[in-house]
């Protein structure tokens, strides 16, 4: 793991080197929940941090970020750090938060996921920075992830908002050359001199919300400024701009020496969008190709600033695909360049490798109690949530009917048991339920709600690398009975292959219960067993 022991170029992930960034920038706090592919953020600083910086997984983003604005609050540093429908999650105090007077920095970055490699959707956290009206910075490489980070925090500090900074997997899990620059001190603690700026009752609110409003001009002004904005013009460009962004800058530069001119290019790192230097593009040149990762954020957004006389091509017109990653074939493809030659591999078949659980999961035996429980039931109904046991939807098991978002299970549970589709069951993780589950329980106590839970409690975050549960399993049973869960139907059962038939006779008879029941089947994630045993022989 890394140790700031040295400033010298290394090798970094653009996941650690935000974290780095954020520490060389005298971060005083940072939070964050496991999430892929922004996990090694918070992982790098537990590790690499010097004494004195906290640095914290917490219960969910939403309580992550609320920490972080303490922080600030203080007049000290904080970055938080979580994938992009964690954003979702933190998205109350998020928008709020850019109508407070930002006092240390606070910084947010955010890893989208384009492709969907390990998430449920491809959304842009460009556009919620957007509707939060602060500004955001999107790196290309590690390099400009680290500079990034550190100028975030300044760019915070200037304005009085939060900052986001934008990454996609291709930034944060690919590794290059990074070169660190000198620490600075952390912020004293310096309480904000004015606590009506941080009280959002309506009449702080709206002169806050018009103060935001009247500093949008200055946001454009620093992003036309930016070094992150760069604007080539050229007198060979055959009347062809392009704009980049983010990666997509990565992706034209490896095609360009084939294309055998050089469009004007307009490289956007820094938001809002910088409409002068659109401008400024468009009147070199008639039509205009935008690359760039994720949703047409730059593309639509042309509308606003240029005329109609321009033909404007990207994903939103079909030039690149709608959907995915940006690749090089799809940016060659764009600029109008013939595929590059490759062999022709049809005959050549290679077996599908699905994801699946690992040998000796608690999770299969829980699956395996759930299928004979269900059998003989006619209309039975088991959602599920975000977690490893999302693979029961696959093959051998096919045990649940639902993946949708954190805590998700519970809720829909209650919904289909009120439609009167019944039985109705929520698989849930531990981690999970302790991120949203507990509120859509209380729902269904409050509401008698005929629903069965089983909390799936392996004592670890294992999807994302075995981070720790907030809380260990033994705390489960009394959360879950302060809640209002009748003790008889509060059960905990430690899941061994034996015990599947005892896991399904409890099953059968919860779901026969005309009110909320709870099932706790316990057993530890067997990688985190080998990973702490390694650690205890060494």
């Amino acid at each position: 793991m890394l140790s700031r022991a040295t400033t010298a170029a290394r090798i970094l992930l653009g996941d650690e080197a935000v974290a780095l960034g954020a520490i060389d920038s005298g971060v005083t706090a940072a939070y964050s929940y496991p999430g892929t592919p922004a996990t090694e953020i918070l992982e790098t600083i537990l590790h690499a941090a010097p004494e004195g910086v906290t640095a914290h997984w917490t219960a969910n983003e939403k309580t992550a970020y609320e920490a972080a604005l303490g922080v600030s609050m203080a007049g000290r540093r904080a970055l938080v750090a979580m994938k992009h429908v964690g954003l979702n999650v933190a998205a109350d105090p998020f928008i709020n938060s850019a109508l407070v007077a930002i006092g240390g920095g606070l910084v947010v970055a955010v890893a989208d996921d384009p492709g969907m490699h390990s998430s449920q959707n491809e959304q842009d956290s460009r556009y919620l920075a957007e509707f939060a009206r602060i500004v955001c910075l999107e790196p290309g490489s590690p390099q400009e992830a680290y500079e990034m980070t550190r100028e975030a925090f300044d760019v915070s500090e200037h304005f009085g908002i939060p900052v986001l900074v934008r990454l996609v997997t291709r930034i944060a899990h690919s590794r290059s050359p990074v070169k660190t620059a000198p620490p600075r001190r952390a912020n004293p603690v310096h309480k904000t001199p004015d606590p009506q700026d941080w009280i959002l009752i309506p009449g702080n609110a709206r002169r806050r919300w018009r103060h935001l409003l009247d500093t949008q001009e200055a946001l454009v002004e620093w992003s036309e400024a930016s070094t992150h904005t760069t604007l080539q013009l050229s007198d060979d460009d055959h009347g062809l701009g392009v704009i980049t962004a983010g990666i997509g800058r990565n992706h034209y530069l490896e095609s360009l020496p084939e294309l055998g001119y050089t469009p004007s290019h307009l490289h956007i790192g820094a938001y809002p969008v910088p409409a002068a230097a659109v401008r400024r593009l468009a009147q070199q040149v008639e039509r205009i190709l935008v690359i760039e990762e994720g949703y047409p954020f730059i593309e639509r957004a042309l509308a606003g600033v240029l005329p109609t006389r321009w033909e404007v091509r990207g994903r939103a017109t079909g030039a690149l695909p709608g959907d995915g990653e940006l690749t090089p074939d799809a940016v060659r493809s764009a600029l109008g360049l013939a595929p590059r030659p490759r062999r022709d591999l049809s005959g050549f078949v290679l077996p599908g490798r699905p994801p699946q659980l690992c040998s000796g999961c608690p999770h299969e035996d829980s699956f395996a109690a759930v299928l004979a429980a269900m059998e003989g039931v006619d209309t039975p109904v088991v959602m599920s949530d975000i977690g490893c046991y999302a693979l029961g939807a696959l093959p051998p098991y096919r045990a649940i009917e639902s993946c949708v978002c954190m805590g998700a299970s519970i809720g829909m549970a209650k919904g289909a048991a009120d439609a009167g589709l019944l039985p109705a069951l929520a698989v849930i993780g531990d981690s999970t339920f302790l991120h949203s589950g507990l509120t859509p329980l209380m729902d269904a106590v409050a509401h008698r709600s005929a629903i069965t839970v089983i909390i799936l409690d392996n004592g670890t975050v294992g999807m994302t690398g075995q981070q720790p549960t907030l809380l260990p399993g033994s705390r489960l049973p009394p959360i879950v009975a302060g809640l209002g869960i009748d003790p008889e139907h509060l059960r905990v059962i430690e899941i061994t292959k034996r015990k599947v038939p005892e896991m399904a006779e409890i099953i059968r008879t919860e779901i026969a219960h005309p009110g909320p029941s709870v099932i706790i089947a316990v057993k530890e994630c067997v990688e985190a067993r080998k990973d702490r045993r390694a650690a205890r022989e060494s």
